[in-house]
């Protein structure tokens, strides 16, 4: 094998451990329903959408993940047990 072939098979080598991720098991972010609610939160410029825990007391947004389509939406709420779909605030 060549000088060249080696490096390149190491640079495949490096980018799929750079770009590989795993799925987490459990929450990134514990919630407690007495102080936070679930809601997700849309952007009025981008139409962005992000799943999250609003503090009932202050009002403070905490982003948990990036929601793009259906699948993910259903994935945050499988991840935290939620049955109902969340309140959308912008």
């Amino acid at each position: 094998m060549s000088g060249a072939g080696v490096y390149q098979s190491k640079e495949k080598e490096t980018a799929a451990m750079l770009f590989s991720f795993k799925k987490k098991n459990k929450p990134a972010v514990t919630w407690d329903p007495a102080l936070q609610k679930p809601v997700l939160h849309r952007s009025i410029c981008s139409g962005e959408t992000a799943a999250g825990f609003k503090d009932l007391s202050g009002g403070a947004f905490h982003e948990v993940m990036l929601i793009r389509d259906d699948h993910d939406l259903q994935e945050f709420m499988a991840m935290y047990g939620l049955t109902e779909t969340p309140e959308t605030v912008y």
